[in-house]
């Protein structure tokens, strides 16, 4: 089917047809290429609270695990989240986050890999804002 121009670049916008109706993209075709995203994220808070996460004496618990673990969780189940998103075996997520006193806060690095047809930028994406999110 043929798509309809986009009124901002003149090319298609892959998931909407001809009608405008939203439209899951068939990848079908496409071989199958190892593809990796990275997205980082920031969340900011008094230097205090930083520091008292950092020595590990949050009320809550391990803040930094446990953001973790969620980012790595919300990055298998992106395709439950987002509409149109496939559903990907991924290789691999990492979630990885550092303090940063400038800010003063915390850094949250999300890696997405995958051996597949279609890329992993929205795993990186969900995973980086759900640890932020959690943080």
């Amino acid at each position: 089917m043929a798509r309809k121009p986009s009124v901002l670049t003149g090319s298609s916008l892959t998931h909407l047809g001809r009608d405008g109706k939203a439209d899951m993209v068939d990848v079908g075709a496409k071989a199958e290429t190892e593809r990796t995203a990275i997205a980082e994220g920031c969340v900011t808070m008094r230097a205090e609270t930083l520091q008292i996460i950092l020595e590990g004496n949050a009320k809550k618990g391990d803040v930094l695990g446990t953001a973790r673990i969620a980012g790595i969780m919300a990055a298998k189940r992106t395709h439950e989240l987002i509409p149109l998103c496939h559903p990907l075996l991924l290789t691999k997520v990492a979630v990885d986050i550092e303090p940063d006193e400038t800010l003063p806060g915390l850094r949250v690095t999300a890696l997405a890999r995958v051996t597949g047809k279609t890329g992993v930028e929205m795993e990186a994406l969900t995973a980086a804002s759900v640890a932020c999110l959690t943080i």
